[in-house]
C-alpha cells in the first residue's frame, strides 16, 4: 500500500469519527461528582450521549473520566476562569453542546437573624449566580444547536420552613430565573425547564455538616442550637435512607430530549411530599386572593383552574 493510499484511509476514518462525534449530542452537567449530578451523568452516558461532567476535586475528576462517554472538566461555578476554560475545551472538542444541566448546589441551615452575610452570599452565589454564569457562558453554543437547559430547583422553591430560609430563598429565585429565561430563550427555539426534586439520596447535607462543624469550632453558638441540632439529627447527613435519584435523572432526560418537554417537573419520592408541595402552592394562591379589591369567587377560581388544566394537556 503506497503512502497516498494510507493517508487517504486515515483521512476517511478521521472524517467518519468526526461525523459521529458531531452527531452525538453533548450535555454539560455541573456538580457531577455525587448525588443527582453523578446519577444523571451515568444515565446520559449509558444512553450514548456525551457528557462533560463538571467537578472540582481531583479524585472526582478521575472517577468521572473513567466512565465511558464522559469527559470530566474542572469546573467551579463560582470561578469565571474555570467557566471560560470549560467553554474553550468544549468548543475545541468539536461536538458542539446540546444541553446544560445546572445542578451544582449547596445548602445552608441557619436562622435568618443569625446567618452571616458571607454564608448567605455563598448559598446564593452557588445556587443562583452559578446557573446564571454557566448559562450566560454557554448560551451561544446552546442557541446554535437549538438545545435545552435544565435547571435543578427543589420543592423548596415552593416550600420554606424554619432554618431553611437561605436555601429556600435560592430555590425560589431559581423558579423566577427559569420562568424569565424560558420566555427569553424561546426566541431561539431553546427549551428551558426546571426540575423540582424532593428528598433523594445525596451528599448535600454532609457538606453542610462539615461547614457547620467549622463554625462551631470558631466558638459560634446559635440561640437556636437545640432546634438546629434536632433538625440536623432528624434530617440526617447520611441520606442513604432516601431513594436513589433515578426518578430525577429520568425527568432531566425528558426535559432534555422529549419532543414536548414540560416547563416544570416536580419529582418527589412519595405522596406526602407531593401533597405538602401542592397544598402550599394552593395556600399561597388563596392568601393572595383574600381581602383584596379584585378577589375571585370560588367558582371563578375553579373556572380559571379548569382552563389552565385544559391548556396544559394540549
Amino acid at each position: 500500500m503506497n503512502i497516498k493510499c494510507l493517508i487517504g484511509i486515515i483521512i476517511l476514518i478521521s472524517g467518519i469519527t468526526l461525523a459521529e462525534e458531531a452527531e452525538q449530542k453533548a450535555v454539560l452537567v455541573t456538580g457531577a461528582s455525587s448525588g443527582i449530578g453523578k446519577n444523571v451523568t451515568e444515565l446520559l452516558a449509558s444512553k450514548g450521549y456525551f457528557v462533560y461532567a463538571g467537578a472540582r476535586k481531583a479524585k472526582d475528576l478521575k472517577a468521572l473520566n473513567a466512565i465511558n462517554n464522559v469527559q470530566a472538566i474542572r469546573l467551579d461555578v463560582n470561578k469565571w476562569d474555570d467557566i471560560n476554560a470549560a467553554v474553550d475545551t468544549i468548543k475545541k472538542a468539536g461536538r458542539g453542546l446540546y444541553g446544560v444541566v445546572n445542578n451544582a448546589g449547596v445548602i445552608i441551615f441557619e436562622p435568618l437573624i443569625e446567618v452571616e452575610e458571607k454564608d448567605l452570599n455563598f448559598q446564593l452565589n452557588v445556587n443562583i449566580y452559578g446557573p446564571y454564569r454557566i448559562t450566560k457562558a454557554f448560551a451561544p453554543m446552546i442557541i446554535e444547536s437549538k438545545g435545552r437547559i435544565s435547571n435543578i430547583g427543589s420543592i423548596a422553591g415552593t416550600l420554606s420552613s424554619p432554618f431553611f430560609g437561605p436555601y429556600s430563598m435560592s430555590k425560589h429565585a431559581m423558579e423566577a430565573y427559569t420562568d424569565a429565561l424560558a420566555a427569553e430563550m424561546s426566541k431561539f427555539d431553546v427549551g428551558v425547564s426546571i426540575i423540582e426534586p424532593g428528598n433523594y439520596d445525596s451528599e448535600i447535607v454532609a457538606s453542610l455538616v462539615k461547614r457547620r462543624d467549622k463554625n462551631s469550632s470558631k466558638g459560634k453558638v446559635s440561640q437556636y442550637k437545640a432546634e438546629l441540632d434536632a433538625l440536623i439529627e432528624g434530617y440526617g447527613a447520611d441520606r442513604s435512607r432516601f431513594k436513589s435519584p433515578e426518578e430525577v435523572s429520568e425527568a432531566i432526560m425528558h426535559a432534555l430530549f422529549s419532543d414536548k418537554p414540560k416547563h416544570r417537573y416536580m419529582v418527589v419520592p412519595d405522596k406526602g411530599e407531593a401533597t405538602w408541595t401542592i397544598t402550599q402552592s394552593m395556600r399561597k394562591m388563596i392568601q393572595q386572593n383574600q381581602h383584596q379589591p379584585h378577589s375571585f369567587t370560588r367558582e371563578e377560581l375553579i373556572t380559571m383552574m379548569d382552563a389552565m388544566i385544559a391548556e396544559s394537556v394540549q
